[in-house]
């Protein structure tokens, strides 16, 4: 991805600043030597003077002054190092001359080194907030202002936790629970997780936007959850002995993460757990190495309402990972040379990850150029994301099970697949996150997620806090009338045969080959 704005020159009188450059974001948005789309446009000119006061003297000011296109993308080092006064004004002043727009941000300078550090971070964040961020009135608040009174609210502090928490609360009024700042040591996990290893416990969680609840999308199988009876649905309440209200998915990832051999002690809610359990209980589990290959793929024969014995190629994804695409592609090449006939994709509690991921493996299955999703920026415009001269590995029919923890970019590949007509949807509706988070490492090695966009399916169905209904629910019913063809000898059987969402899928694709013969 090209960067937003190019290197800015700093130019100071006595701060003495230091020119230091900010790692490029990662935008979930995919580079477009895979695929045409539009890049951000280049909307205004920014310049910014912020100001520092020191030496003790109210009025001796320092300057320093910041241009550039789209967003402050360079800080000086030196600018909030100095002591300066507790009773700095801060204030801001905006001119608005044509094809520029000059701001000045005046703000006291903690004198507590780490607590300035942040203050750098601060105004990182709010710059890039300040240009990207999907919502321009910021929640119909004066977002220059908020950095002021952010600023004069840091400059007592003297610890880094309690500035970072300053910042958490500044971004917490934008309204937008994904909109969020992480630590350093946050961030490394999450790059961690996005690589596909991690030491912990095995489980998924997401933060339900509507409760504030930390819930449980899944348990990786074999792992220290899944074998405490840990369940989707089962909500966190408590990690070490410390409650969980006011923490977000990362923090709450990151408690529950260590060093393999070391116990981390949880107490979760079940509504409806294994043996009829519900109410609040405590687990103690080990954490152990955690293998997060996000396929996996095996062979289901079939037998079709006509007697035929065929192979039905199923396929698990359960999160997109930065080898999801590959893998997916490695798993269908193996699959069609064991001469499958049809294909079920399996995005159940899949909680989404790396939306470029999910785009890539769209690829895999569709042909042409067709719209993978549809992005609605800020300015309430939309963007579709066209995929380039298509190849599918395969035509074969294929059916995508999906439910209550298919969340982001699993809804993107299970919308693009669908509304393409090219896979039917079974299970239950999805979670509903239709919005499209930027990261970017600051200069303090934490990390910023900004919601930049929102998304519609290629048919224009809105899914932020909808989801999407499948064509068919999976539930007992639906087997009643086919049942005794869909039944299996259970003593040679793998659970995946006497699964009922997975046989309602190869029922759904026994009735489209037989359209297909009879057109």
């Amino acid at each position: 991805m090209e960067p937003l704005c190019p290197n800015i020159d700093l130019k100071a009188t006595s701060c003495s600043p230091i020119t230091t450059n900010f790692a490029k974001p990662t935008s979930v948005l995919p580079h477009p030597y895979r695929f045409s789309c539009f890049n951000s446009r280049i909307r205004k000119k920014l310049n910014v003077s912020v100001s520092c006061i020191w030496n003790h003297t109210v009025g001796t000011k320092s300057e320093v002054q910041f241009s550039g296109q789209d967003l402050i993308k360079s800080i000086g080092r030196g600018v909030l190092g100095f002591a300066v006064s507790a009773a700095a004004l801060a204030s801001v002043l905006c001119d608005s001359p044509a094809l520029a727009e000059s701001l000045t941000v005046a703000f006291p300078v903690s004198r507590a080194r780490e607590v300035n550090t942040v203050q750098r971070t601060l105004v990182e964040a709010w710059g890039l907030i300040r240009e990207t961020f999907i919502d321009p009135t910021f929640n119909h608040q004066d977002w220059d202002l908020k950095l002021q009174q952010t600023m004069v609210e840091m400059f007592p502090l003297n610890s880094a936790d309690a500035a970072y928490n300053k910042v958490s609360g500044m971004l917490s009024t934008l309204g937008d629970p994904f909109t969020r700042i992480i630590s350093p040591k946050e961030y490394q996990s999450f790059r961690i997780g996005s690589d596909g290893n991690l030491q912990g416990v095995g489980l998924f969680i997401n933060l339900e936007p509507r409760t504030g609840h930390l819930v449980v999308l899944s348990s990786v199988e074999g792992s220290p959850a899944a074998r405490a009876g840990i369940h989707e649905g089962d909500e966190l309440v408590e990690i070490n002995g410390e409650r969980l209200d006011g923490i977000d998915s990362e923090a709450a990832a990151q408690r529950l993460r260590g060093h393999a051999g070391t116990t981390v002690t949880v107490k979760v809610h079940s509504g409806k757990g294994s043996g009829g359990f519900s109410g609040i209980r405590e687990v103690k589990l080990p954490r152990e190495y955690i293998k997060l290959s996000p396929i996996s793929s095996s062979i289901i024969p079939h037998k079709s309402p006509d007697g035929r014995l065929t192979k039905t190629g199923y396929v698990k994804l359960s999160a997109f990972s930065q080898t999801a695409a590959a893998d997916m592609k490695n798993a269908i090449d193996e699959l069609e040379s064991q001469g499958v006939q049809s294909y079920i994709l399996d995005l159940r509690n899949n909680p989404g990850g790396l939306v470029k991921a999910g785009l890539d493996v769209a690829q895999i299955w569709l042909d042409g150029d067709e719209t993978l999703v549809n992005t609605i920026d800020r300015e309430g415009n939309m963007l579709p994301i066209n995929m380039v001269n298509g190849h599918a590995i395969t035509r074969d029919p294929l059916a995508v099970l999906v439910n209550e923890g298919s969340a982001s970019a699993s809804e993107i590949l299970a919308g693009a697949l669908h509304d393409n007509g090219r896979a039917i949807l079974v299970g239950h509706k999805t979670f509903g996150k239709g919005k499209i988070q930027s990261v970017t490492e600051l200069h303090d090695g934490s990390a910023l997620f900004v919601t930049v966009a929102k998304y519609l399916s290629p048919a224009l169905h809105d899914i932020d806090q909808v989801g999407i209904t499948p064509d068919v629910q999976c539930t007992t019913e639906m087997l009643n009338s086919p049942k005794e063809s869909l039944m299996k000898d259970t003593r040679s059987t793998s659970p995946l045969e006497t699964d009922s969402c997975i046989m309602v899928a190869e029922h759904e694709l026994d009735i489209q080959e037989t359209k297909g013969i009879a057109s």
